[in-house]
């Protein structure tokens, strides 16, 4: 497994501004969790997405191509910094499960 720490620098309102992500062997995410300005913290992983966060359907690629672009500051970090975020943060309400249906009570 391999854990990030991405700032996304924007100005848009309604975005994260800070997404953590611990990614599989085959370069999946397998759980994220999103900062937002409002101090809005939400968290997904395969049975727990949203229309507001759900894990990326492509493989994410390499960190180092990540942080090349200027609108991103990406590191890695540890098991435990990803921890801490996830604990931290919340599932989305109204979340749907992986065959897109909605679930409210996930």
């Amino acid at each position: 497994m391999e854990y990030w720490k991405v700032d996304w620098l924007h100005d848009f309102q309604a975005e994260p501004t800070r997404i953590y992500s611990e990614i599989g062997n085959d370069g999946y995410e397998v759980r994220k969790v999103q900062h937002y300005r409002d101090g809005q913290r939400l968290k997904a992983d395969e049975f727990h997405e949203s229309a507001e966060i759900g894990l990326s359907e492509i493989p994410v690629g390499a960190l180092e191509d990540v942080a090349r672009q200027p609108e991103f500051s990406a590191s890695s970090i540890t098991l435990e910094e990803f921890e801490r975020a996830w604990r931290d943060a919340s599932w989305a309400t109204g979340t749907r499960n992986p065959s897109g249906s909605e679930n409210p009570e996930a």
